[in-house]
């Protein structure tokens, strides 16, 4: 398969790219210089709200991981149908078959399984990132009540 390398090459990418060490925890947490009401210095500040770019591309990353676990799966099967469409009536040519079944799967079964925890870990970084949209939906809250309000007092202050 010609794609194959291509593929493995991207992924091997976006392998190395969440194996990047994340920040201390222990790191110093910038001040707040914006004038306003008084944090907690004790919590820490929320995430930054993720664009919709980054959203796009978490759910790319998401689908094709699911894509590259079902074309495993369906690998595995198209393997095990082969090997054992070539068994003959004697018990080496069984045995061979047997061993050549188990190393197939045993391969597929690894494929399947790296590519099912970079597809856990998509998700669990899609999952941050829709967190991060909730915590930007709480704080725009206050201001949808108070258009709605001014929309309101706009209507019937221009009713005659």
């Amino acid at each position: 398969m010609e794609g194959d390398g291509e593929a493995r090459t991207r992924m091997d990418a976006a392998a190395a790219k969440e194996d990047e060490p994340a920040p201390h925890p222990s790191d110093p947490v910038q001040e707040n210089i914006l004038p306003g009401p008084a944090q907690n210095p004790v919590e820490p500040d929320p995430p930054p709200a993720m664009n919709r770019g980054e959203i796009v591309n978490a759910l790319e990353v998401v689908e094709r991981d699911s894509a590259a676990i079902a074309e495993s799966f369906s690998s595995l099967f198209s393997s095990l149908r082969l090997a054992l469409s070539e068994v003959t009536s004697t018990s080496i040519d069984n045995m061979e078959c047997f061993s050549d079944v188990v190393g197939r799967l045993q391969e597929s079964a690894l494929d399947a399984a790296s590519k099912g925890n970079k597809y856990i870990n998509s998700c669990l970084r899609l999952n941050e990132e829709m967190k991060g949209l909730e915590s930007l939906s709480m704080q725009l809250y206050p201001f949808l009540h108070l258009f709605v309000l001014i929309t309101t007092l706009c209507t019937l202050s221009a009713k005659p």
